[in-house]
């Protein structure tokens, strides 16, 4: 079951980094201040998917206007990985692809994937992405006090 997270459940907090943890490499801040945060910004929408009742993936869809339209992106899109292979991946993608074309058409829906994640990226050209050629540039912005 694929569920939009539209209320703030201190129970969803370790399954998330926990899922987040294989996503990346890079050390990730996720508490309560960050699910609140998510939650309430309407330009976020935090799906879970749950295997009877434990958390065994997640995806995030943010959306934003711009001169050429509205976007979508998809991000943060992982399934635990005792869980993998069993189209939970898939299940994830067509239920954004749905939210989109439901709450949020006409917009251009967009991801990134690492090149590395065969199976992502295979994932993604069967449920209708095509590949951009295009080159992703990153800039962190600190914080400042």
């Amino acid at each position: 079951m694929i569920e939009l997270v539209t209320h703030y459940d201190e129970q969803l907090i370790t399954p998330i980094r926990s899922l987040l943890s294989q996503l990346t490499q890079q050390p990730i801040i996720f508490g309560e201040e960050e699910l609140r945060a998510l939650i309430a910004n309407n330009a976020s929408h935090l799906f879970i998917m749950r295997e009877q009742d434990e958390v065994v993936g997640m995806l995030t869809v943010g959306t934003y206007l711009s001169p050429t339209g509205r976007k979508a992106w998809v991000e943060d899109v992982v399934v635990d990985i005792a869980c993998r292979s069993r189209g939970y991946g898939r299940a994830l993608i067509s239920h954004a692809i749905r939210f989109c074309e439901e709450h949020l058409a006409p917009c251009t829906l967009m991801l990134t994937s690492n090149p590395q994640r065969e199976a992502a990226n295979a994932l993604y050209r069967t449920s209708g992405f095509e590949q951009k050629i295009t080159n992703v540039y990153k800039l962190n912005c600190p914080h400042h006090e």
